[in-house]
């Protein structure tokens, strides 16, 4: 196991809920598309939107593509961009 596997597992048992039913991939390449093509910041916020949303029965693989599609859309800011 990693450690990742390791927290998720101690994590879900805290909380009653089924390790299997993690997608961490998916969790991942979210967060990682929003902290990116967004802001850092907005990383752990979007990965909280996904949850509210599979918890309220949507298809975590699907929702999670729409925010990453979301993501590859935003506009970037100027003052993001490194100096010429």
């Amino acid at each position: 196991m990693t450690v990742m596997d390791d927290w998720v597992t101690a994590a879900c048992a805290e909380l009653g809920l089924d390790p299997d039913q993690v997608p961490v991939p998916v969790v991942l390449d979210l967060a990682r598309d929003v902290a990116h093509q967004v802001l850092r910041p907005g990383a752990p916020v979007g990965a909280y939107l996904l949850g509210l949303a599979v918890g309220r029965g949507a298809d975590p693989a699907a929702t999670a593509g729409r925010l990453s599609a979301l993501a590859g859309t935003w506009p970037v800011d100027p003052g993001d961009q490194p100096p010429a």
